[in-house]
């Protein structure tokens, strides 16, 4: 048997229950150093006689909450097995420093609600640093798109010759893509930006709590305002941030689909950065996108991620559930993979070289075939009859100009009509919004912690 916090327990027990915890959940002890500030500063607010926590006290625990915060940012911080998790190992080493005084501090809570608000001060955070990091990167293919607006680019459907585009078609497409993407990671933010902190196990407690206070010291928009809605909402909120992050990994995963298909010498449209790529152990001219290869695989674990949260959390009746737990290795590899899949890509992309006559080289006359229906259109044929007779003709074409193509599509998006300076606004308005938010995070631990 092994002593623990919270009673004796198996060994074999403790170990299986325990699981990857004691490793993760370093990677919440700055989170839970918050939360539980937080939480004594209210508890002395509380009134009641004798008082809860009185304020010198209060003051003592934030101090050592903050030495705590930068022994785990030093490496300095160790979960042991009897620990479990971050929650109990933190109580343990303020009882160990302030003695009876660290056994007051978890009045008024469960570590149900404890590691809901852990997990949602570290996805805050994370959040935002996965918004700059795609802001960067729509920044990077926003530059190639303006350097290249004008470069001829065949457009495939079905991966075969379709119709005349343009690599600043092409690349500012990806643009777009991620400022959608950095929508949803926005409206995913907002979701998180809630406090559940004060539901305790799920059913509130019998004091005078300031769940207010507590929300607005940890800088939450608001708390979670039914108290099993509170726990339940975690597991849940872990799969919409998931599968946020999700269609960032997708819309990563076709482009890189694409880098690794235009940049084979059968297309040669675009020659990757030789720092991006990998040899062979035996062949000695291999250069191989082993860094777009890998993402496509990362791309489809974090889709995979959300997926296998959401089914934990399926069937599970109302009320706390230790299947959660599980959900916490997936949770923290999708921000990961997410995070430096966009940060790997932003660099690639800068160092992307274009080759023009090989993009010049792709137009056969097929390519042309379309603009050449809505010529005979113009001119008073109805379309059907219009495409009839070109397909008819379809090996009789000739050569078009690519660059008098381009030009003819002045409408909305098209090759001719792109508004670049409009999509650079919204990049700039997502990268502004990760900053503000990043400064009030930080804003709440220096208020909190002094750190």
């Amino acid at each position: 048997m092994r002593r623990t916090t919270v009673g004796e327990i198996d060994a074999d027990v403790l170990a299986y229950t325990a699981g990857q915890d004691r490793v993760l959940d370093l990677a919440l002890v700055e989170a839970d150093c918050l939360g539980t500030a937080a939480h004594v500063q209210m508890l002395s607010r509380v009134p009641q006689d004798p008082p809860l926590l009185s304020a010198a006290a209060a003051k003592k625990v934030v101090t050592e909450l903050a030495k705590v915060s930068r022994d785990a940012a030093a490496g300095r911080f160790e979960i042991t097995l009897e620990d479990q998790d971050v929650h109990l190992a933190v109580e343990r080493r303020l009882t160990e420093r302030l003695g009876e005084l660290g056994r007051r501090i978890h009045v008024g809570r469960s570590r149900n609600d404890q590691v809901a608000v852990d997990l949602r001060l570290f996805a805050r955070a994370r959040l935002i640093e996965a918004a700059e990091a795609a802001a960067a990167l729509a920044g990077a293919l926003l530059a190639l798109a303006r350097k290249q607006i004008k470069t001829p680019m065949v457009g495939r459907t079905h991966m075969q010759p379709a119709m005349p585009s343009s690599v600043g078609l092409w690349a500012s497409a990806w643009v777009e893509g991620l400022l959608d993407d950095l929508e949803l990671l926005q409206a995913a933010y907002a979701q998180n930006n809630r406090c559940p902190l004060g539901s305790a196990a799920g059913y509130g407690v019998p004091l005078a709590i300031d769940r207010q206070l507590v929300s607005d010291l940890l800088g939450f928009s608001r708390p979670l305002h039914n108290v099993i809605h509170a726990g339940q909402t975690r597991g849940k909120i872990e799969s919409v941030i998931l599968s946020a992050l999700g269609q960032v990994m997708l819309t990563l995963s076709r482009l890189a689909q694409d880098l690794i298909l235009f940049s084979m010498p059968e297309f040669g449209y675009f020659a990757l950065p030789e720092a991006f790529t990998t040899g062979s152990s035996i062949m000695p001219q291999k250069r191989n996108p082993d860094v777009l290869e890998l993402l496509r695989a990362k791309a489809a674990k974090v889709l995979g991620h959300a997926h296998t949260v959401a089914e934990m959390v399926r069937a599970a009746p109302s009320g706390y559930n230790r299947d959660l737990q599980e959900a916490k290795a997936p949770f923290f590899e999708g921000f990961d993979l997410t995070v430096s899949s966009l940060a790997v890509m932003r660099p690639l992309v800068a160092g992307l070289k274009v080759d023009k006559p090989a993009l010049r080289r792709g137009f056969g006359p097929e390519v042309f075939a379309t603009d050449r229906a809505l010529e005979l259109v113009a001119g008073g044929m109805p379309f059907r009859d219009a495409y009839r007779e070109v397909k008819a003709r379809i090996g009789e074409l000739a050569g078009g100009d690519p660059d008098a193509a381009l030009a003819a599509k002045t409408h909305l998006g098209a090759t001719g009509g792109l508004d670049l300076v409009a999509l650079n606004a919204r990049i700039r308005e997502a990268a502004a919004w990760a900053r503000r938010e990043k400064r009030r995070h930080e804003a709440c631990r220096k208020r909190l912690l002094g750190i």
